[in-house]
């Protein structure tokens, strides 16, 4: 490097990105037998928050707005019903 030239900027690190919000429900899980549960979930981690409905449409409607639903997968546990995100 000559004295002319500037010395390269540093790159900045870019912020941490924000977690991914999935909201699973499941139909009648074993520890709510009798009700729908829509179990929050951060990127590929569970957490302890859930929403529950007596029937699948009372839960959607208790779900935060403006997510998208995701149909099940063959290969999910059969209890989940949908994904929203």
């Amino acid at each position: 490097m000559t004295m002319t030239e500037r010395p390269p900027e540093p790159i900045e690190a870019s912020p941490p990105a924000k977690p991914l919000t999935l909201w699973v429900v499941y139909d009648k899980p074993s520890d709510f037998p009798s009700q729908f549960v829509a179990r929050k979930w951060l990127n590929e981690k569970p957490t302890d928050v859930v929403i529950t409905g007596t029937t699948l449409d009372h839960l959607r409607s208790n779900l935060p707005a403006g997510l998208f639903r995701i149909d099940r997968d063959e290969s999910d546990e059969p209890q989940i019903v949908e994904t929203w995100i």
